[in-house]
């Protein structure tokens, strides 16, 4: 009899989960045991917009190799693969579409979503390394790679001002990489607590909590205040996803800083803001940037091996697979699973 997993298909706003028959791997190609799968902002974002058709998410993941198809594999940096093996994966492929985004999940080999028993690593052009990280740590790789990338592209220099908005996990792994590229003051502007307190152990000077805070007005008064001769910022990073938060953190900037958006990987509509004022007139680099690259996965997951931080601490939760909508819903707006703030939610398909 054929074995057969579990597989989340989300669609509109619910969530159904549906059995499926596990597939062999072919040649060349990999199934993965799932061991976590952490709930991303797009996929939040996505879910918030309500998904058209039916959908598998999850792209955020590290498992242990179930399976190898016939003739072996190796990893991107070329080290061979054994059964056994945890391994993290880059969920985009160079071409060929990409995990976590599955709009047939009902079309062999179905597994191609995070929030599942398996995943199976079938594309081709797939980028996947094997890891020493353990699950808690390696499943931070896809957003510390979006760090990586923000931090890069902002240029953080020795002794930069940065600030960050949004302390959610990309706020937190951005944090993490400007610090490691040289910063020397940074601004954390978010909430709720618990996560001020994770960014303050990530090497945050400042924190504040726009729970307390709520002007706008109030808020960039404290930022202003605690740079150079009160000017402003030489890096800002708006990694919320909030679309108030981009003319908010535009005036964080300092004259000829440096602006970098990361927190609009689904489009959530549009905003007005004073170009004049907010841009030019500052002189202004704007950066946007687009996920991550496969470099960013080598760069990113050497330094999540160190692990000089306490980075598991970032997931502050794991739910089983019949819980995925709690921790949807805890990530909508409130930040709390019950009475318990969330950092970062993982989801869970096995049981020790």
């Amino acid at each position: 009899m054929a074995r057969t997993g579990r597989a989340v298909v989300t669609s509109g706003q619910s969530f159904e989960i549906r059995e499926y028959a596990v597939p062999d791997p072919e040649p060349g190609k990999i199934l993965l045991r799932q061991e976590l799968a952490g709930i991303c902002g797009t996929d939040l974002h996505n879910w918030q917009n309500g998904i058209q058709g039916e959908m598998l998410l999850g792209h955020e993941n590290v498992g242990i190799i179930e399976a190898i198809g016939p003739g072996g594999a190796e990893d991107y940096l070329g080290r061979s693969l054994e059964e056994g093996d945890r391994v993290i994966f880059a969920p985009g492929t160079q071409g060929y579409g990409a995990y976590g985004f599955y709009t047939t999940p009902d079309v062999a080999p179905h597994f191609y979503g995070g929030f599942a028993d398996y995943i199976y690593l079938g594309l081709p052009t797939t980028c996947l390394m094997k890891t020493t990280a353990s699950p808690e740590v390696a499943v931070l790789t896809e957003p510390f790679t979006v760090g990586v990338h923000a931090a890069m592209r902002g240029q953080v220099k020795l002794g930069d001002t940065v600030v960050v908005q949004g302390s959610g996990a990309i706020g937190l792994v951005t944090l993490l990489c400007a610090k490691l590229m040289g910063a020397a003051q940074i601004i954390v502007v978010g909430g709720p607590a618990k996560r001020l307190e994770l960014a303050k152990k990530y090497g945050a000077d400042v924190t504040i909590n726009i729970e307390e805070v709520r002007s706008v007005e109030e808020r960039t008064k404290q930022v202003l205040w605690h740079t150079p001769k009160k000017e402003g910022a030489d890096v800002v990073f708006e990694c919320s996803g909030f679309l108030p938060a981009t003319p908010e953190g535009l005036g964080y900037v300092k004259r000829s800083g440096t602006f970098v958006e990361v927190g609009h990987f689904v489009d959530m509509g549009s905003i007005e803001l004073n170009i004049n004022r907010l841009m030019m007139r500052k002189n202004l680099r704007f950066e946007a940037i687009w996920g991550s690259q496969y470099e960013h996965f080598v760069r990113g997951l050497r330094i999540l091996e160190k692990n000089e931080y306490p980075y598991a601490e970032m997931v502050s939760h794991t739910l089983p697979l019949d819980r995925v909508a709690e921790g949807f819903h805890a990530l909508d707006g409130t930040y709390r699973l019950g009475d318990e703030e969330v950092i970062k939610i993982a989801v869970k398909a096995w049981e020790d």
